[in-house]
């Protein structure tokens, strides 16, 4: 319904740059995932620990300078919204969602305590991807877990397996359904 009363700037503009904007973002997350797979592969110090030793200021947390802390900030958005979205999309979540005007207490409250444990797991969860280095000056580097090889290595395998797969598969629907609207199977 939305679509058809969108602007066709808006359609024929807007949606395919919001597309486009959307794969880049998730295309970059995994190819950041997998050249830190590699560094886990490689080089001990690229698990996720807490900082030794490294000031505020004194050290720089991406190789790329500016534009990479900007990015890092950009992904970390993105998969701050993406895990929202996901969270609410699931079928056992589905029911939390607010309702406009007839939202009762139990349900603001559980989405409070969802909001809450989703935010408070963000920090830990960019920095076992290896999208981003920094500290967040807690204690999210001290878990004993985040000190383990194997889950480290297998939660980034899962998360660039996963998000590859469903990538691909969103893509090709879109495609072979595109490919049937035009050559008239569909009817």
């Amino acid at each position: 319904e939305l679509r058809h009363q969108a602007s066709p700037w808006q359609r024929n503009l807007g949606y395919p740059l919001a597309m486009l904007g959307l794969l880049a973002l998730t295309g970059i997350s995994v190819l950041i995932v997998c050249f830190h797979v590699l560094e886990l592969l490689l080089d001990d110090a690229a698990m996720p620990r807490g900082m030794q030793d490294a000031s505020l200021g004194q050290v720089s947390f991406s190789i790329f300078g500016s534009f990479g802390a900007a990015l890092q900030v950009v992904l970390i958005f993105y998969l701050m919204v993406s895990s929202v979205v996901g969270f609410y999309s699931s079928p056992l979540f589905t029911r939390l969602l607010p309702e406009r005007q007839d939202t009762p207490l139990t349900k603001i409250i559980g989405n409070c305590v969802s909001l809450l444990v989703l935010s408070s797991a963000l920090p830990v969860f960019s920095r076992t991807l290896g999208i981003t280095r920094f500290d967040l000056l807690g204690d999210f580097g001290r878990f004993n877990w985040l000190g383990n090889f194997y889950i480290v290595f297998l939660y980034n395998m899962g998360f660039a397996g996963l998000t590859t797969l469903c990538l691909v598969k969103k893509v090709s629907w879109a495609v072979q359904a595109e490919l049937i609207r035009a050559f008239g199977e569909d009817r």
